[in-house]
């Protein structure tokens, strides 16, 4: 079973070789993604571990957790499942409204439209 570890405040300058020769010295290291920003290229400043078992991801969130790499104290934990909050491209009921009160405003705003 493999360990999920998040890895925070990283250095713009790290990259996925970086990041996965530093946590190889804790053990089997499965994969090591450094998250980019899809429009700029540039990293995010943070990433993503998978180590081979529990004992090496907790010895390595151990030993690298607020570690100083290029004057950013890291942080290191344990990834947790990812939540849906039902941002951008998450529709939910699939309809638009402008308010569910009837008090406030006239119509569904458009030109013109809000408070009265």
């Amino acid at each position: 079973m493999s360990s999920k570890i998040y890895v925070g405040n990283l250095p713009y300058s790290v990259t996925d070789d970086s990041l996965q020769s530093n946590f190889a010295e804790f053990g089997r290291v499965a994969s090591a993604k450094v998250m980019m920003d899809r429009d700029t290229g540039c990293s995010k400043g943070f990433g993503f571990v998978e180590m081979a078992s529990a004992e090496m991801a907790q010895a390595a969130i151990t030993g690298l957790h607020g570690v100083s790499v290029d004057g950013r104290s890291i942080v290191v934990s344990l990834a947790r499942p990812r939540e849906n909050t039902g941002g951008a491209g998450s529709r939910g009921t699939g309809e638009y409204t402008a308010t569910k009160r009837s008090d406030v405003g006239y119509g569904t705003g458009g030109f013109g439209g809000g408070r009265y």
